[in-house]
C-alpha cells in the first residue's frame, strides 16, 4: 500500500539551526563591504601594468571578434537619452538593488538567506583577489586614440559624479579606478537576477531577474567602464562563489561548533573550581563523585556531621540515643 501524507503535512525546508538576527548580520555585511573598499584602495597596482592589462584584453577581444564596447560606447555618447540613464544605472543601482534584495530575502525568505548571503560574500572576496592580481585599466581611461569616450565625464553635469568613475565629486581619489577585472557590477547583478528568478514568485520578478543583469552588462560596456571579458569574468566569479558556498558554510559551522565546545569546556572548568563545587579538602567535586562527608542521599554517614554542625543534646528527661561515637560503647542499641 503506497504511503500517503496527511493533508497539511507537506515537506518544508529545514529551518536554520540558529535564528539570524539583523544586529549580527548588518555588522557582518558592513565588514565585508569595508574589506571590499579597503582592498580596492590599498591594492591600486602600477598604472603602466594596469594599462598593459587593459590593452591585452582589448587585443584578445578583437582577435575573437568580441569587441562590443566600441559600438555601444559610440551609441551612448551620441545619444544622451541613452547615455544619461545608463550613467545613473551604473552609479546607483549597484549599491541599491543588491542590499535591498538582501533585506528582502532576510525578511521573507529567512531559510534561504544564509546561503544567498554566503554566496554573495564569497564571490566578492574572489573578486578582490582578481583586483589584487590583475589591476586593469578600464576602456574610458585609455588614450583617446583607442576610440573610447568616458560617458560619465561627458554627462557629469547631470549627476552627482565627476570625471572619476561614479564617485561623488571630490571623492574620486578614494576609489581604485583600475579595479575592473572582474566586473562585480555584472557579478552582483547576476546574483540579484538569480534571487529574483528563484524567489520572486511572480512573472514580473522573473522578467526583472533576466533584464537586470543583461542591461547591467550592456551599461558597463557602453559607459566604457568595463570590457566584455570583465563581464565574463564577473559571471565566472559568481559561478565559483556558488560552487564554494556549501564548503564555506560547512567550515563556518565547524568553526562555530568548535568555539562553542571550547567555551563550554572553559565554563565547566571554571564552575568546577568555584568554592561551592569544592569538597572539604578543596578538591573539585566532579559529576557522579561521592563526597567523603555527605553521602549520595544527602545524609550524614554514621558518626559524621556536616562541617561546623552543632552537636544536639538530648532533651531533659529523654533517654540518650546511643551511637558508636559514644566513648566506650561498642555494642549496638537494642531494637525497639
Amino acid at each position: 500500500m503506497p504511503h500517503t501524507e496527511a493533508p497539511g503535512t507537506e515537506a518544508t525546508p529545514a529551518t536554520p539551526k540558529t535564528r539570524l538576527r539583523w544586529w549580527t548580520e548588518l555588522p557582518l555585511i558592513l565588514l565585508v563591504y569595508a574589506c571590499y573598499s579597503a582592498g580596492r584602495l590599498l591594492v591600486r597596482g602600477d598604472v603602466s601594468d594596469a594599462v598593459d592589462h587593459g590593452l591585452a584584453i582589448l587585443r584578445i577581444e578583437k582577435a575573437l571578434h568580441l569587441n562590443a564596447e566600441h559600438p555601444l560606447n559610440r551609441l551612448f555618447t551620441s545619444e544622451p537619452w541613452i547615455g544619461i540613464p545608463a550613467d545613473f544605472w551604473y552609479a546607483s543601482l549597484h549599491y541599491l538593488v543588491t542590499p535591498a534584495l538582501l533585506i528582502w530575502i532576510f525578511r521573507s525568505r529567512a531559510v534561504r538567506y544564509r546561503a544567498a548571503r554566503t554566496w554573495l560574500m564569497t564571490s566578492t572576496f574572489i573578486g578582490l583577489i582578481g583586483f589584487t592580481l590583475l589591476p586593469t585599466c578600464p576602456p574610458r581611461l585609455l588614450e583617446a586614440s583607442h576610440g573610447f569616450v568616458d560617458t560619465m565625464a561627458q554627462y557629469s553635469s547631470y549627476g552627482w559624479w565627476g570625471g572619476e568613475a561614479s564617485a561623488p565629486r571630490g571623492l574620486g581619489g578614494m576609489t581604485n579606478q583600475y579595479a575592473a577585472m572582474p566586473s562585480l557590477h555584472v557579478g552582483w547583478s547576476l546574483w540579484c537576477g538569480v534571487m529574483l528568478w528563484r524567489h520572486g514568485g511572480t512573472r514580473a520578478a522573473k522578467v526583472a531577474g533576466v533584464v537586470y543583469p543583461l542591461v547591467t552588462t550592456i551599461v558597463v560596456m557602453g559607459t566604457a567602464n568595463h570590457y566584455f571579458l570583465d563581464a565574463v569574468a564577473g559571471a565566472a566569479v559568481m559561478g565559483a562563489g556558488l560552487l564554494l558556498t556549501p564548503y564555506v558554510m560547512r567550515t563556518s559551522d565547524r568553526a562555530r561548533a568548535l568555539l562553542a565546545a571550547r567555551f563550554a569546556t572553559r565554563t565547566a572548568s571554571g564552575s568546577a573550581t568555584a568554592p561551592d563545587a569544592l569538597g572539604s579538602s578543596g578538591a573539585p567535586v566532579t559529576e557522579g563523585a561521592v563526597s567523603p562527608i555527605v553521602s549520595g542521599g544527602c545524609q550524614t554517614s554514621a558518626g559524621e556531621r556536616f562541617p561546623r554542625q552543632r552537636e544536639q543534646r538530648p532533651a531533659r528527661g529523654a533517654e540518650p540515643d546511643p551511637s558508636p561515637s559514644d566513648a566506650g560503647d561498642e555494642t549496638p542499641a537494642p531494637a525497639r
